[in-house]
């Protein structure tokens, strides 16, 4: 006989905390009460990075080796995770969005991995995103004027264009006279004798479209360290960046000055209060915060970047208090509104939901379509509607 595995689609303005307390209290599932239940999600990875770096003690480990989870790679951090909490022998195991930050080979092992226990324990799966829920999942929930819902099918997300403004102008323009804006030659990087990169080679031209792809753990990190001057590992090597060599007395902030950069870890560096049109306009400075006064122009810039986004009502709010797909919209906004040469998004989709990452694309697709800007885009994912016109996979 099959056992029960249900999944919850759900949106990122459902509290995920709040619902696995409910499943583990058998307030939704009475067939589960009183039963063991662990949770595979990044919260229980990150309780137990804590512990290690609070205590030493290295609970979850692999092959017995005593080396901290921070070593490993997320692919390697989450395969582990889940062999620990198999070990405990558990009726229930709750699937916290799974796939999150895992390159595609990872993901199949988990998969793969599920499927393997899923005739002996309940998996109950928290899905962000609608092609992630396991294949043999029997009853998909999903939140309705706060009810859950069974549904029969899952509907394709159907939504109308969202950015109808057109992008703001540059206050000024960056005029670089190179053709190429990053020139890498057979790069090598390598920390404590273990090569990270090896002959590495790329070339992006103004306005090109690129996406980075690559394993857990293959470099993709290292290299955008290189591209933005943050990795003294650059010097020495044949790099050559905005026309300039590395090395050749350039000046970092300078340099910086031609690069809008967006991670979906940058939200962390904002914990203060900060206004959505401070937050905006701090792009122009690359400050975190705003110290300088803007100019009339410069606010202008801002408000109209809010109208495109849908914003301007709410520009006085605190940035900390908008949802994950919102904050990540003002962030890329505060990266462009220079309009930088060069525009770096380092996985901006990471833990959205479907509806949030349709903004984030058509955000992207319309930054490429209406600037000069040249776009790396770094993600495991290839999104749909999302059409770079270069991929680099390392």
């Amino acid at each position: 006989m099959s056992l029960p595995h249900s999944a919850f689609y759900i949106s990122n303005s459902v509290s995920k905390k709040n619902l696995i307390q409910k499943i583990k209290d058998g307030a939704v599932f009475k067939h589960i009460e009183e039963k063991q239940i662990e949770v595979f999600s990044e919260v229980t990875l990150n309780q137990f990075i804590a512990e290690e770096k609070r205590h030493g003690d290295f609970v979850v480990k692999k092959d017995a080796l005593k080396q901290s989870l921070l070593k490993y790679s997320e692919g390697e951090r989450k395969k582990t995770l889940l062999e620990f909490l198999l070990a405990k022998e558990p009726d229930v195991l709750i699937l916290d969005n799974p796939y999150d930050n895992l390159d595609a080979s990872s993901q199949l092992i988990l998969k793969d991995r599920f499927e393997t226990i899923s005739n002996r324990i309940i998996l109950i799966q928290i899905a962000h995103r609608k092609n992630e829920i396991l294949d043999f999942i029997d009853a998909v929930y999903c939140l309705n004027n706060e009810n859950w819902e069974l549904l029969d099918t899952i509907e394709s997300l159907n939504v109308d264009e969202p950015f109808v403004e057109s992008i703001p102008k540059p206050y000024e323009t960056m005029n670089i006279a190179n053709e190429v804006l990053v020139d890498m030659r057979n790069v090598n990087v390598s920390f404590n004798g273990v090569a990270v990169l090896e002959n590495i080679s790329l070339q992006i031209k103004k306005h090109e479209f690129w996406q980075i792809t690559g394993k857990n753990g293959a470099g993709k990190s290292t290299l955008l360290s290189l591209i933005t001057g943050d990795s003294v590992k650059g010097y020495g090597q044949d790099i050559t960046l905005f026309g300039i060599k590395k090395g050749s007395g350039e000046s970092v902030w300078e340099h910086k000055r031609k690069i809008g950069y967006f991670s979906s870890d940058m939200k962390m560096g904002f914990a203060r209060k900060t206004s959505l049109e401070n937050m905006i306009l701090s792009g122009f400075y690359d400050s975190i915060g705003l110290y300088d006064k803007p100019t009339k122009i410069q606010i202008e810039i801002m408000v109209q970047w809010l109208k495109l986004l849908g914003f301007y009502e709410m520009r006085k709010k605190n940035f900390i208090f908008l949802t994950a797909a919102e904050q990540r919209l003002v962030l890329i906004a505060r990266a462009m509104i220079k309009h930088p040469p060069l525009l770096i998004l380092d996985e901006p989709t990471a833990g959205l939901d479907d509806k949030s990452v349709h903004l984030l694309v058509s955000l992207i697709n319309k930054i490429h379509n209406e600037t000069k800007a040249a776009i790396l885009y770094v993600s495991h994912k290839k999104e749909v509607g999302l059409h770079p016109l270069k991929n680099f996979n390392l």
